[in-house]
């Protein structure tokens, strides 16, 4: 069997053996594209996170199972945006932007999904809401979060004593 035939995996795993990198970096990444081509860009992304390696920014691209994934991610994307930015390397800005892109129409898709439960919906709407916010303003993103988990935690608060007070009343 021809190298190119064998599955993604397989060639994924001989590649790594053979090679041994210490982390996912750009090089590593591009010549992964090439060798398993035509491989699409999320699938390699999944195949790698599960070797457990280091996996650098912007190929590791948007993590968002949870929002604490989610904001490490977009900071750590921020940081290459701006120091591609900062360099005049606007390939590479480009790229970091488009892993959100890409992330915001994935959590999108799913927040409209029927299938998805409704809880996850409302998960996967606020994370396209995070990823927004720092497509129409990267730098702002940092602030905006943080203000943001604080408005959601009050409203937690607020939800969980609303609760309590109306279950004590329901006791007495």
């Amino acid at each position: 069997m021809a190298r190119s035939e064998l599955p993604f995996k397989q060639q994924l795993r001989e590649y790594l053996e053979t090679e041994r990198p210490a982390a996912i970096g750009e090089r590593v990444w591009r010549d992964l594209l090439e060798r398993l081509a035509p491989v699409s860009e999320s699938y390699l992304r999944e195949l790698l996170r599960a070797t457990g390696l280091p996996f650098e920014q912007p190929f590791a691209g948007v993590r968002q199972h949870s929002f604490e994934e989610l904001e490490e991610s977009l900071r750590e994307l921020l940081t290459v945006y701006a120091e591609a930015n900062a360099a005049g390397n606007r390939e590479r800005a480009r790229y970091a932007r488009r892993q959100v892109i890409a992330a915001k129409d994935r959590a999108k898709f799913l927040a409209r999904n029927p299938h998805t439960s409704a809880d996850k919906r409302t998960a996967k709407e606020e994370m396209a809401q995070w990823m927004l916010v720092w497509l129409e303003n990267p730098e702002v993103f940092p602030s905006w979060v943080e203000a943001r988990k604080r408005a959601r935690n009050q409203e937690g608060e607020a939800e969980g004593s609303g609760e309590a007070e109306g279950s004590g009343e329901a006791h007495s």
